[in-house]
């Protein structure tokens, strides 16, 4: 395979072993409990610092989907080091772990760009130093094999663009069964109480898919989210997929970790999901048939 995203974070911010990486996230998802959903899954919230950090968290949202059966992935994150307007997608052949290689959906990933109306671009350069989006790559080889995936950086996360990302996703995917995956922390750097109580704030909100007061709790201060864009495109996504339901299933911070409350970072999973009789009236009415190291603290 040719244009393939070679590993930037590999053997710092998550094992660079083969064997040491899958036992670790195994490790991980045999911790988790109760991480079954009654219901369709369409969304994920998984936190993007180092395993060592935030990989238990990650892990409580990505075993709600173990074994599933997905068409496509989209893994939608922020863009830390390379500024551009709008979204960009990685438009080479897959990215590359040491579990390896998870291929881009280069056909969903075309369409998703032709639908936005030039918002979303195919620009494999922006993707080449980014962590948000291959920290999540080794999860999902995990808990669903080398599925087809779109990688997205949102370069702006204003209103404007989720709303145009979400509108060229939803046209884009049609009727497939597609999960999307928000790679976002919260809090950066806040003392321990304070943390919580604006990473508890963003959840709240989230937890009701309540999206303008999310804004207005960012605008305001009184919460944060590096990856507050693509939360949002993810809500409104899972939305129009169906979802009616949303559970906060693990929330810490990098305190919690390593004992320093002086300055730590949030992290959260959330699974956004269509309860199960809703779904099951919704497929009898339509007719559709469900288609089955160390790094960084931030």
């Amino acid at each position: 395979m040719d244009n393939i995203r070679e590993p930037v974070i590999a053997g710092t911010w998550y094992p660079g072993d083969p064997a040491q990486l899958r036992s670790d996230i195994e490790r991980y998802l045999a911790g988790m409990h109760g991480g079954k959903i009654d219901g369709k899954v369409a969304g994920l919230v998984a936190p993007h610092a180092g395993y060592v950090y935030s990989g238990q968290v990650a892990a409580c949202a990505y075993k709600t989907v173990q074994g599933s059966k997905f068409d496509a992935v989209i893994v939608i994150g922020p863009s830390h080091r390379a500024y551009f307007k709008g979204a960009s997608i990685y438009n080479g052949e897959g990215y590359e772990t040491p579990l390896g290689v998870m291929p881009v959906d280069t056909s969903l990933a075309g369409e998703i760009a032709s639908c936005s109306n030039g918002m979303v671009s195919l620009v494999p350069d922006d993707h080449s130093p980014e962590n948000s989006i291959e920290i999540q790559i080794p999860f999902l080889q995990t808990v669903l094999g080398n599925i087809p995936f779109v990688p997205i950086l949102m370069g702006t996360q204003d209103m404007d663009t989720c709303r145009g990302l979400t509108d060229a996703i939803i046209r884009a995917v049609g009727d497939k069964r597609i999960l999307v995956v928000a790679s976002s922390d919260f809090s950066h750097y806040h003392d321990y109480d304070k943390a919580v109580g604006m990473d508890l704030a963003a959840l709240g909100y989230i937890e009701k898919m309540d999206i303008g007061g999310l804004l207005l709790g960012l605008e305001s201060g009184r919460c944060e989210a590096c990856g507050a864009g693509a939360v949002i495109v993810t809500i409104m996504a899972a939305r129009a997929a169906g979802a009616d339901r949303v559970r906060v299933l693990e929330y810490m911070n990098s305190g919690d970790i390593t004992g320093d409350r002086s300055g730590v970072v949030g992290y959260a999973a959330v699974v956004f999901y269509e309860n199960a009789e809703n779904s099951m009236k919704r497929r009898k009415g339509t007719g559709d048939a469900d288609k089955t190291g160390r790094g960084s603290a931030a």
